[in-house]
């Protein structure tokens, strides 16, 4: 991918963000998470996450609902030549790397607990060990 690309991408995602943010209402948090466009077609895909979960639907629609005003707001803020058609989708794979995230902490606490119980049991069997010496 070209720097014009990444910069093209970067600033597309700002100003959707932008936009999102500032037309949804307070019932959910809509977050941008990528934006790929294609110069050829001239579309991009924005890759939204949705809190709550349970609002994913209702702002899905909303975004592909607004997406004509967002294209205006985009051609005020932007100096583009042409405007990409937008579309948006539920991005999964941001979904995926939270769940491995949220595994991963849940097991390094059961390590660090398991380490600690572990480090108990050594620490109390050589407390046994010194009482058993000073009885002899």
């Amino acid at each position: 991918m070209s720097i014009r690309q990444e910069k093209i991408q970067s600033l597309l995602a700002r100003h959707v963000g932008e936009f999102l943010s500032h037309e949804a209402g307070s019932m959910s948090l809509i977050t941008v998470t990528r934006v790929i466009f294609n110069e050829k077609t001239k579309k991009a895909d924005v890759f939204i996450t949705v809190l709550p979960e349970t609002q994913e639907k209702t702002a899905l629609a909303f975004a592909k609902r607004k997406s004509s005003d967002l294209r205006e707001y985009v051609k005020e803020k932007a100096n583009m030549g042409v405007l990409p058609v937008f579309s948006f989708v539920i991005d999964i794979g941001e979904k995926n790397r939270q769940m491995v995230d949220a595994i991963s902490a849940q097991d390094a606490l059961r390590a660090e607990a398991k380490e600690a119980s572990t480090s108990d049991t050594q620490s109390g069997a050589f407390s046994d060990l010194r009482s058993d010496d000073s009885q002899a």
